[in-house]
């Protein structure tokens, strides 16, 4: 009998942990190769843990609900086989893995009862999203008592501590921070009562699942930080509309895929942002990063009717084919919840197709560190007058809306207008007689 060692795998670049969510096996099961062990959930997407051998499950080592680093050892798999071969699990130690791109909040140097000697308290990105969206301040959550791993707070420690602060009034941050020195309460908390807030008719009362939190979260970040400006444009698909219907069954049968409307919208803003570059960029501060890799994300509906964005990276140096499956096959991982965090990471530019519900136009919100959005509307039959060396004339003809959201501070309505002008001229253009 040899033993193998499961550890919690490398989820992305920026991803150096992650918290388990439900455990499939259990001491003495029995487990094949890459079949499914436990899910787990990051900052950005939840992920399935497969086996790295086949065997019987013969320890867990952590709990559902807690955060691992990544490299730790979660489980071990007997199998069979002679020898006692032992794979050594990677020993990224948490003071190392805990710089991250996307955290709500970066602690200061401050001693804490973690016991790592680096004298910096870590928090995890799912504790670090729950104290925002609970409106926690970084006070409290420096004096909150943690059990997970060297003293650290847990998702469990935190909901425990929001449990208790129902019972309770409301505090000053410097009552909060006062009374957690001293381990006093004052006088006033212990007569005092929170009344719950009181909803009158007939009404459901849901709770948010954990990524319509960071949803949430992000859509407010991104109205804070960017100043929000909006451009439309009616744009004449007629000559692509046709172009698709004639050739989609070619299509599919040579390539093996079903081209939508996706990856023409998404050539056509590829071509424009070649013309301006400013629009695919992000700011720092008093700088304007400009992103020479063009990375489209395409907003994506899940079954939970979530919204999630993943990223087509270096979609520039793709044909229409090359578009179309990585369309189909970031959409259909979306869909099915088998997205990796490195597929919704480091996209310059967004595009949402707000017409597949049905709506005409929208106004998207900037994916942040994004500038700019845009979105696509249903396409409609519409009468328009058409103008010819013969004269106007009035015919049907598919029209579309187009929307543009952009970030003001660094992109003036000339830049944006322009910008969204060009990939309605594109679209409209569009060569009816080409190939795939």
């Amino acid at each position: 009998m040899s033993t193998v060692e499961l550890i919690m795998p490398k989820l992305g670049e920026s991803i150096m942990e992650a918290t388990i969510l439900k455990w499939h096996k259990k001491p003495g099961d029995k487990v094949e190769m890459d079949e499914t062990v436990l899910d787990i959930a990051t900052d950005k997407v939840d992920s399935e843990v497969p086996s790295t051998a086949e065997g019987t499950i013969t320890e867990i080592l952590y709990n559902e609900n807690d955060v691992v680093p990544i490299g730790k050892v979660i489980a071990r798999i007997s199998t069979e086989g002679s020898g006692n071969e032992q794979q050594n699990p990677s020993t990224t130690e948490h003071e190392e893995a805990e710089v991250m791109e996307e955290v709500p909040y970066q602690p200061d140097e401050k001693k804490s009862n973690n016991n790592d000697g680096s004298g910096i308290r870590f928090y995890s990105p799912l504790v670090l999203n729950i104290a925002s969206s609970e409106g926690i301040s970084m006070s409290e959550l420096e004096n909150m008592e943690g059990t997970g791993q060297d003293g650290r707070v847990s998702k469990k420690d935190i909901i425990a501590y929001l449990e208790k602060r129902k019972r309770a009034p409301q505090l000053k941050e410097e009552q909060i921070s006062q009374a957690s020195r001293t381990h006093e309460v004052p006088a006033t908390t212990q007569k005092q009562n929170l009344s719950p807030t009181i909803y009158s008719g007939n009404v459901e009362i849901i709770e948010m699942d954990r990524m319509r939190k960071m949803i949430a979260k992000h859509m407010i970040d991104s109205q804070n930080t960017s100043a929000h400006v909006t451009s439309f444009s009616e744009c004449d698909v007629t000559n692509l509309v046709l172009w698709r219907e004639k050739n989609k069954k070619e299509f599919e049968k040579r390539e093996g895929e079903k081209i939508t409307y996706t990856p023409l919208f998404i050539e056509a803003i590829i071509k424009c942002i070649k013309k301006y570059p400013l629009i695919n960029s992000s700011v720092d501060g008093d700088r304007i990063i400009i992103k020479k890799d063009i990375n489209i994300g395409m907003a994506t509906a899940m079954p939970s009717g979530n919204l999630i964005v993943p990223v087509i990276k270096n979609a520039d140096q793709l044909n229409l084919t090359g578009l179309t499956k990585q369309v189909n096959n970031l959409a259909n991982a979306a869909r099915n919840n088998k997205l990796n965090p490195d597929d919704t990471s480091n996209g310059t530019f967004t595009l949402t197709n707000v017409g597949t519900f049905g709506s005409i136009m929208g106004t998207p919100i900037i994916n942040q560190p994004q500038v700019a959005i845009l979105a696509v509307g249903a396409i409609k039959k519409r009468p328009v007058v058409i103008e010819t060396e013969q004269g106007d004339s009035i015919a049907i003809r598919h029209m579309m809306y187009l929307s543009l959201s952009y970030d003001h501070r660094i992109i003036d309505g000339a830049l944006g207008s322009t910008f969204l002008n060009a990939v309605s001229k594109e679209l409209e253009n569009f060569d009816g007689k080409r190939g795939f």
